[in-house]
């Protein structure tokens, strides 16, 4: 015969745990031998149950097996979630042991619905006997009749401190109130709440407040009405400015404190910007002066307004040799051998580079001053490369001088005197050439994060004049763009009301080298295009001009473009770090932009937002060469 447990009188409940916690209470406190005989059960130890061996059968099974009836979201959390799952697989457990605990997973249940806004369910458990399941001796089955889900009813946002009257806070302000992630009318969830304080508290923190917090915050709900009435109420404490820069000496022995402030380049006395130091920290993890930096600013010195940043460093070793390798659906498997040296003149880096794959064979030095003051350094470098080229060899080297800026501001610039030469290998391979170029290059990055970015857009440009050295003198100019922009589409919720937006991604590149048709420009001056990050179904490079005979050339043009919606997934209610995508790619290149000849690829993938970055896998359909491809790419560059 079944049996049924169940809680409907008010007063029963309050009484039922008060007995349960002092007949626990009481065993508790006897010796361990008769602990376990006043419970019906043997001594536990190690952490694991000792069976009686009386039934073998039994003891094979589960004490239990829970079946929650509800609809899907919410019986999926509770099964996930209930504090009851952790006794289930205790063979030994009596059926009284067993009735006293779903004592406490009535209320462990309500609890678990109010965390999802469900502050009045009606809720029946009933334990069966099963003495003939393979799986567990008895059955508890919890039918669950959630009621109406508390909605918001109103929000309030309110700010004591600084913020409260400083008018250059307004802006600050109007973000955390116009970005309260839950809205009137809006189901109320403790997840929720709490991601609904807590992100705001990260908008108050993040530009001038470092040391806000939460002096209050209040869900008061009326489980009658099924409303929530929220309140929260942030304390900005003082506004905050960067003061001086502050290093250990025994940490700056090698490259010394003014290494770290010229890369640094934070800005004193400018207003406290989470963003800005986290740039700066950026820009000395990235130098290679050190293996690991961390910026904090501290926020106990007297004068809030000249606060110290103080950088904790350890310096990196003068040289280092690095060995990588991995692989790519562009050039398959890939081999590199890095040398670094971080002072082989004072005041200077040298990077060299060996590198082998399908498809090239490189070897290259880069040398870099320090920046100056205005964020410029110095940079020469060159090069000697093997690569094919759409359907040919192209033996080039390359030899570069001039300086480039990091200003901070999301902003690259570069200014490069560059002599390039060619000696291409292959049947009709076009002829060799050299030349000399002057480029003036600029990029802006203004995306909301530079590892997975989800909105915002960023924007390349080269242009400069040149000169054939090769045959005829002739000069040209060379013009290449590339933008890339991510616009929000909709939101994507979960069940516990964490939500992401799903957006489209959209690229365009566009290229010319003018010149006369006499003009003997180097192939790496020109442009190809095909592969995981343009025009993908179509092989790295392989797009370009074609000839009579079939075999690919770079050409003097460029037109290349991509749209590509991603959504983030929620799967078994919950938010992932997964996200599906559907794209189509076209690129062309050609000599005359009246011969220009569309290549279209189409097709799905998916993204992971991995601990070592973004991973990104995609199936792809070349229109033209009627046939699929894979792509993978780890990370995200620009």
């Amino acid at each position: 015969m079944p049996r049924f447990f169940s809680v409907s009188a008010p007063a029963a409940l309050p009484a039922f745990f008060l007995a349960s916690a002092l007949l626990l209470q009481g065993c508790s406190l006897l010796p361990q031998k008769d602990a376990a005989a006043a419970n019906g059960s043997a001594a536990v130890t190690s952490g694991a149950p000792v069976r009686s061996g009386a039934d073998d059968k039994a003891a094979q099974r589960d004490a239990f097996s829970i079946d929650v009836k509800a609809p899907p979201n919410i019986a999926d959390y509770l099964t996930r979630h209930l504090e009851l799952q952790r006794f289930r697989q205790l063979s030994d457990l009596t059926a009284t042991e067993l009735s006293r605990l779903l004592g406490a997973a009535d209320a462990n249940t309500r609890e678990l619905l109010g965390t999802l806004g469900y502050f009045s369910p009606t809720l029946q458990l009933e334990m069966r006997e099963t003495p003939d399941s393979t799986v567990a001796q008895r059955e508890v089955i919890m039918t669950v009749e959630p009621g109406r889900q508390t909605r918001i009813s109103d929000v309030s946002v309110d700010f004591t401190g600084p913020i409260q009257y400083d008018p250059s806070a307004d802006a600050q302000r109007e973000d955390i109130v116009g970005g309260w992630s839950l809205r009137p009318g809006q189901g109320f969830t403790q997840t929720g709440w709490d991601s609904a304080k807590n992100g705001g508290q990260r908008k108050l923190n993040r530009l001038r407040f470092p040391t806000g917090t939460i002096s209050h915050s209040l869900a008061d709900v009326d489980a009658d009405a099924a409303e929530a009435h929220l309140s929260v109420t942030y304390d900005s404490g003082p506004a905050f400015r960067f003061g001086p820069l502050q290093t250990v000496p025994e940490n700056t022995q090698r490259y010394g404190h003014e290494a770290v402030r010229l890369l640094a380049r934070l800005p004193t006395g400018a207003d406290y910007d989470e963003s800005v130091m986290l740039q700066a920290q950026l820009r000395l993890a990235s130098s290679g002066y050190y293996d690991s930096v961390f910026l904090v600013m501290d926020t106990e010195a007297p004068d809030p307004l000249t606060a110290p940043v103080i950088a904790q460093l350890r310096e990196a070793q003068y040289q280092r040799l690095v060995f990588g390798v991995g692989i790519s659906t562009d050039t398959g498997a890939r081999f590199s051998i890095d040398h670094i040296h971080n002072e082989p003149i004072v005041g200077w880096r040298a990077l060299s580079k060996l590198a082998y794959d399908n498809e090239t064979a490189t070897i290259s030095s880069d040398w870099m001053s320090l920046p100056n003051e205005s964020g410029w350094r110095k940079v020469v470098g060159g090069s000697l490369k093997r690569e094919e080229v759409g359907s040919y060899t192209v033996n080039s080297s390359r030899v570069r001088g001039g300086r480039s800026q990091e200003d901070g501001n999301h902003i690259d610039r570069s200014h490069i005197l560059q002599f390039d030469s060619t000696h291409n290998q292959g049947l009709d391979a076009p002829p060799s050439a050299s030349a000399v170029s002057l480029t003036w290059g600029w990029t802006g990055r203004y995306f909301d994060s530079l590892i997975a970015p989800s909105r915002g857009m960023g924007l390349a440009v080269e242009v400069g004049p040149g000169i054939t050295l090769t045959g005829e003198r002739l000069p040209f100019g060379r013009v290449y763009a590339r933008w890339l922009g991510f616009l929000p589409t909709g939101e994507v919720r979960a069940d516990d009301g964490s939500m992401r937006r799903s957006r489209l991604a959209l690229r365009a590149e566009a290229g010319a080298v003018v010149a006369k048709d006499t003009a003997r420009i180097p192939n790496t001056l020109m442009f190809l295009t095909g592969g995981d990050t343009t025009v993908r179904g179509y092989g790295y490079r392989k797009i370009g001009v074609r000839i009579n005979n079939g075999e690919t050339y770079a050409g003097h043009y460029l037109l290349s473009g991509s749209v590509e919606w991603q959504r983030p997934l929620v799967i078994g209610g919950e938010m992932t770090d997964f996200e599906a995508v559907t794209f189509i790619d076209a690129g062309a290149v050609a000599d005359k932009l009246g011969d220009m000849s569309v290549k279209v690829g189409v097709g799905v993938g998916g993204r992971w937002r991995s601990p070592i970055g973004a991973i990104q896998f995609d199936l792809a359909y070349g229109v033209a060469v009627k046939r699929l491809r894979a792509h993978l790419q780890l990370g995200f560059s620009f």
